[in-house]
């Protein structure tokens, strides 16, 4: 079980390696979920981790979207993995929102309005 700034690192850490692995760039070993364990090193990482994969975004064309890459120990579309990215992503927001409940405090996305 990760706990709340691991499962943090562990999204900025895929950020570099599954965003990356859309566009066959040389995968970056950055360890956040390892190195970094207080708000004021995630943070900082968070942002540039998650820069990176808008950054990946902003580059794909349709076509490009539909080329394929290695992933997975297969071939998949660029989006696809991109795809798995946000869903990944998403996943993990709820363990994340788990861990708020029981500190009792309300998931952004529970707020009111929402």
């Amino acid at each position: 079980v990760r706990t709340f700034a691991e499962v943090l690192g562990h999204i900025a850490d895929a950020q570099y390696s599954i965003c990356g692995g859309a566009v066959s760039a040389k995968p970056r070993t950055v360890s956040i979920e390892k190195t970094q364990k207080t708000k004021e090193g995630l943070i900082p990482a968070l942002k540039e981790a998650f820069a990176y994969c808008d950054e990946i975004w902003s580059g794909m064309t349709a076509a490009k979207m539909l080329e394929t890459a290695k992933m997975f120990g297969g071939e998949k579309t660029r989006v696809s993995i991109l795809d798995f990215n946000t869903g990944h992503t998403y996943e993990h927001y709820g363990n994340l929102a788990t861990y708020m409940r029981i500190k009792r405090i309300v998931p952004p996305s529970s707020e009111d309005g929402h």
